[in-house]
């Protein structure tokens, strides 16, 4: 059971500053007098007008998702250049041809993207 003090001593001290923190915040919350002013929103020391949620192109959301998915790629290119010199001196030049041909792959969904005009921010 004494391997297990500090571990409940950490908790009780997480939880004791929890509570404590909330019930300040209400204590003093309340004592602050509302008004129309303080309750309203603040956005760069300008009055909030217009729409809260504007609407955005389906442009945004492609180029967001095609920055996801090449991103993403590199990503698994990462690890393939780490261990490429120890993969190829006990396999053999396979891991070469594969990312190879993962790379190839790429290459068609970017000239793909770019032929249906998916990162032409004009139209």
């Amino acid at each position: 059971m004494k391997e297990y003090l500090p571990i409940f001593l950490q908790v009780v001290v997480a939880i004791g500053f929890a509570a404590s923190a909330l019930i300040t915040s209400v204590v003093l919350g309340k004592q602050g007098k509302r008004n129309a002013a303080k309750d309203s929103a603040y956005e760069c020391g300008m009055p909030a007008t217009g729409d809260a949620q504007p609407r955005f192109s389906v442009k945004f959301y492609l180029v967001a998702m095609l920055f996801i998915l090449f991103d993403i790629e590199i990503v698994f290119m990462y690890p393939w250049a780490v261990v490429y010199r120890e993969h190829i001196a006990q396999y053999g030049g396979g891991i070469f041809w594969s990312m190879l041909s993962f790379v190839g792959v790429l290459t068609v969904g970017y000239v793909y993207a770019i032929m249906k005009g998916a990162l032409d921010w004009k139209s």
